[in-house]
């Protein structure tokens, strides 16, 4: 036997944890083929489903910070966005570009996806496709083994790594084909394939586009808080950050640093309100009373709060008003 017979070719595919991302693995592992898997973690990104996908399939898993790339395209996409901050093209691009690094120096012979052609209208049109074939500097390198039948072969196809005529000529957006493959696979867990980018949900993007506006998308900290709690402009131009629940309020005291103001209640539960880089007097009492006002204060005129403003801490009452007067100010 040859050595380029006896060679097992090595893949590396992107993994959502979607439906297709788990099929592109099965497909190209179903012909021998050694087969890893990488994720790109940001805030706009849940890589939980990723992480479960690889273990039940059994595939090593890299997982790549993708916070500073993403942000930088959110700055000036060279494509555009979709109906909300998503820079779809651009990010997808962005992505087999670094998993194309990755390839380079790991020795892998190729990139793999799992983008079915014509499945969603702005990323996965023909020319969308191609955009990212070459904006990605990846070229023939990137298998697609979903629709491969319905594009040109890549170079691991023409070489013999990649059997052409196992893949696959799905289109558009109808499931039932991946369906049944997943029945075939056995592939059991897998999400719902809408939503899952946080850049395309309309209420998420006016608190990052409040952002960038402000020109602090270099704060990959700040970035990172937009997960959590109510985010209402303050009048004096600062911001501030009211938990909803337990959750919120510990990861608000957990990324409170010492320019930040924090306020909390004293004698009744409520929420940690956090003014993230300080504010102006006036807009930390403003924040006091939201942070009573969001209390369980029973009714009470006046709430104690403790403000905690760099090195020093006070207690205060805060009066306590009618929530429907913040609304305006909730991003």
């Amino acid at each position: 036997m040859s050595e380029k017979a006896a060679k097992v070719g090595r893949g590396l595919s992107l993994l959502s944890g979607g439906l297709d991302s788990q099929l592109a693995i099965c497909i190209l592992r179903e012909q021998g083929l050694h087969m890893e898997a990488v994720v790109f973690k940001s805030p706009f990104f849940k890589i939980e489903s990723a992480k479960s996908a690889a273990l039940d399939m059994g595939v090593k898993l890299h997982v790549v910070s993708f916070t500073r790339d993403i942000l930088e395209l959110i700055k000036d996409p060279p494509h555009g966005f979709g109906g909300n901050l998503n820079p779809c093209i651009d990010c997808h691009a962005l992505m087999i570009k670094r998993a194309g690094e990755m390839m380079r120096s790991m020795g892998f012979d190729f990139v793999a996806t799992g983008e079915v052609l014509n499945q969603r209208p702005m990323s996965q049109r023909r020319v969308a496709l191609e955009i990212v074939a070459q904006s990605s500097e990846l070229g023939d390198r990137l298998v697609r083994p979903l629709s491969a039948l319905l594009l040109e072969p890549t170079q691991p196809e023409l070489d013999g790594i990649i059997d052409r005529s196992q893949l696959l000529r799905l289109n558009g957006r109808g499931r039932r084909p991946q369906m049944e493959l997943a029945k075939k696979f056995g592939l059991k867990s897998y999400p719902s394939p809408s939503g899952g980018c946080l850049l395309t949900e309309s209420g998420f993007c006016r608190r990052l586009n409040d952002m960038r506006n402000r020109g602090a998308l270099d704060d990959e900290r700040l970035v990172w808080m937009l997960l959590y709690g109510r985010h209402l402009a303050l009048p004096g131009g600062g911001k501030c950050i009211v938990g909803r629940d337990n959750r919120d309020n510990a990861a608000l005291k957990q990324a409170r640093q010492l320019e930040d103001v924090m306020i909390h209640t004293v004698n009744i539960p409520g929420p940690t309100v956090l003014l993230p880089l300080g504010g102006t007097p006036a807009d930390i009492e403003l924040a006091a009373s939201i942070c009573a006002s969001y209390g369980d204060h029973g009714g009470a005129h006046e709430v104690m709060v403790r403000i905690h403003q760099g090195e020093h801490t006070l207690e205060q009452s805060a009066p306590v008003v009618n929530r429907e007067l913040f609304k305006e100010m909730i991003l």
